[in-house]
């Protein structure tokens, strides 16, 4: 068998390596029934359905009748730029609050971008942070601080 697309082969694979992940993490919950479901059972069934979706796409990379196709080389500075913005997301949230951490993931994040511009920037920080908010805050009550401790008092 001869990988056609290889592009289908990795995120199959991906898919594969991320729900058998899933899968062995929620393990460790207790799983319930369908009738009454415990914190494992959603997150388990999840990634099983993920790692069945990995293996109808990792085959179909493998089929004569797919288009053939090449694994673009990665950007190392773009994933560089994403990853940081992340990880500052997850050190700042705290200390700064969601609103100011937010702020900072958008802005480090689009510098990632080869289309980059300070007002495109700005304008998506904007829209993110309202739907951030919103959502979280204001729609299920998630328990985090929105704004610096320096700031609330």
């Amino acid at each position: 068998m001869r990988i056609r697309s290889q592009k289908d082969f990795a995120s199959g694979l991906m898919f594969i390596l991320v729900g058998i992940g899933f899968s062995w993490v929620a393990r460790g919950y207790s799983m319930g029934t369908a009738a009454k479901m415990g914190p494992g059972y959603f997150p388990f069934w999840l990634g099983v359905v993920l790692a069945l979706l990995g293996v109808l796409v990792l085959f179909g990379s493998l089929s004569t009748k797919g288009e053939e196709d090449k694994m673009a080389r990665w950007d190392i500075k773009t994933l560089l730029w994403i990853l940081g913005s992340v990880v500052l997301f997850g050190l700042l949230l705290k200390p700064l609050g969601m609103v100011l951490s937010v702020i900072v993931l958008v802005l480090v994040s689009s510098m990632a971008s080869h289309e980059f511009t300070w007002r495109g920037a700005i304008l998506n920080t904007i829209v993110i942070l309202a739907i951030s908010v919103g959502a979280f805050v204001y729609g299920i009550n998630l328990q985090m601080p929105v704004w610096p401790a320096f700031i609330t008092g």
